[in-house]
C-alpha cells in the first residue's frame, strides 16, 4: 500500500514528504488509516537527536488516531471501520512486568516487533523506513500490532482522541498512577504546554486543592488556568523555589518536571514539602544528569520516574475518554491548531515558540 509520509533522514533537518510503502498485515497486525496525530514534544527531541529510539530514515509520530482498514487472521481486538487510538505503549503480555500489571513497562517490545529476516512494515523501494515508537504516525497509514491500538467510540472526534494516544496518557497518567495525587494536596506543574497541562487536569480530578503552573510564557501561564491551575508563576522569578514554598506554604505535596530539563527537576525536588514527591514526566535528553543535595532526603522526600503515566492503555484511555464525555477532561482546549502533514515543520515551529498547546495534523 502506498502512503505519503514524513520521514526524518538525518538529525536536526527538516522531515521530507515522500511516497513510501507499507506491507500487508501480519497474523497479529492491524492497518490503520490515519486520521489524526498530534505533534509531541518528544518527536521534536527526535528530529534533534536528543532521542534515538530508532536510526534514519525513520517516519516519526506517535499520537495518532484513525480507522481501521485490516487485520491480520490473529487479531481479535479490533476489526475493519473500528476506530481506534494507537500508543507507544505496546507490550508482551508475558513478561514479568505485563504479568505484575505493568504493560507499560513490558520488557519485550520484540515480540510486537517484525522479527529480523522479515520484510520490514514500511520500505521504499530496497530502503527499509524505521518506526519510531513503533508507530510513525506521521504517515496517511499505519501497520502496527494489534497490542498498540485501541478501540473507541466512533462519537468521539479523532482530532481529540490522539491526545489519549501520548500527551493525555502519559499527563493525567503521571498525577493519577504514577504519583497517585491525593485529594486535598498541592501540587506544582513545571512547564504548561501539552503534557503539562494534561498533568494539571489530573490533578484537578485527583482533588488537589493547590496547582500552581510554572512557565516561562505567559500566554500558556494563562491558559493553564482554564484548564484548573489555582496559581500561577513565571519560571524567571529570581528565586523560584523559594517563591513555590511561600506560595504553598512550605513546599507543595506533589511537583512535576513536564519539560525534561535536569534544572527544573533539581527544583521540583527542593521546593517539596517534607514527604513530598517530585516526578519526572518529560524526557530529560540522553545523558544528561541531575545533581540534588543529599541531606534533603531526609526530609522523606523522593524522586521518580514516569514513563507514559504508568499507563495500561487499554483500560485506561476508554476511561480518559468517559471523562472527557463528562466535561471533567478538556480535549477541546487542547488542541490550538489544525495543520497538513505538509505543514508539520510549521507544527514544530509553533511548539518551540510556544504558540500552541497542541497542533494536531490532520489527514482527511
Amino acid at each position: 500500500m502506498k502512503i505519503k509520509a514524513a520521514v526524518q533522514r538525518a538529525i536536526k533537518q527538516p522531515l521530507t514528504i515522500e511516497d513510501v510503502e507499507l506491507a500487508d498485515p501480519g497474523p497479529d497486525e492491524v492497518l490503520v488509516k490515519t486520521v489524526a496525530c498530534g505533534v509531541c514534544h518528544s518527536d521534536l527531541h527526535a528530529l534533534n537527536g536528543g532521542i534515538m529510539l530508532t536510526p534514519c530514515p525513520q517516519v516519526l509520530g506517535h499520537e495518532p488516531a484513525g480507522i481501521v482498514q485490516a487485520v491480520g487472521e490473529r487479531v481479535r481486538n479490533v476489526a475493519p471501520g473500528d476506530h481506534v487510538i494507537a500508543c507507544t505503549s505496546m507490550f508482551c503480555g508475558a513478561c514479568t512486568q505485563c504479568v505484575q500489571g505493568r504493560p507499560h513497562l513490558c520488557t519485550d517490545r520484540a515480540a510486537c516487533q517484525r522479527a529480523p529476516g522479515e520484510a520490514p512494515r514500511i520500505h521504499k523501494g530496497d530502503e527499509v523506513i524505521h518506526q519510531y515508537a513503533d508507530l510513525a504516525a506521521f504517515a496517511e497509514g499505519m501497520l502496527l500490532h494489534h497490542r498498540a491500538v485501541v478501540k473507541i467510540d466512533p462519537d468521539i472526534p479523532l482530532d481529540r482522541a490522539a491526545l489519549v494516544g501520548c500527551a493525555v496518557t502519559t499527563g493525567v497518567g503521571a498525577a493519577l498512577n504514577t504519583a497517585k495525587v491525593e485529594p486535598g494536596s498541592s501540587v506544582v506543574v513545571f512547564g504548561a504546554g501539552g503534557v503539562g497541562i494534561s498533568i494539571i487536569q489530573g490533578a484537578r480530578i485527583a482533588g488537589a486543592r493547590q496547582i500552581i503552573a510554572v512557565d516561562l510564557n505567559d500566554a500558556k501561564l494563562k491558559s493553564a488556568l482554564a484548564f484548573g491551575a489555582t496559581e500561577t508563576l513565571n519560571a524567571a522569578e529570581s528565586n523560584l523555589v523559594k517563591a513555590i514554598k511561600k506560595m504553598s506554604r512550605g513546599g507543595p505535596d506533589y511537583a512535576f518536571d513536564a519539560v525534561g530539563v535536569p534544572e527544573l527537576l533539581e527544583q521540583a525536588f527542593y521546593c517539596l514539602a517534607p514527604h513530598g514527591t517530585a516526578v519526572l514526566v518529560g524526557a530529560i535528553p540522553h545523558g544528561e544528569k541531575v545533581s540534588v543535595i543529599a541531606n534533603h532526603f531526609f526530609a522523606e522526600k523522593r524522586i521518580i520516574g514516569c514513563m507514559m503515566g504508568s499507563n495500561r492503555f487499554t483500560i485506561d484511555a476508554p476511561r480518559y475518554l468517559d471523562l472527557y464525555r463528562q466535561g471533567r477532561l478538556d480535549l477541546d482546549g487542547m488542541v490550538t491548531r489544525h495543520e497538513p502533514l505538509e505543514r508539520v515543520g510549521e507544527a514544530f515551529r509553533a511548539m518551540e515558540a510556544g504558540e500552541v498547546t497542541r497542533t494536531v495534523l490532520m489527514f482527511e
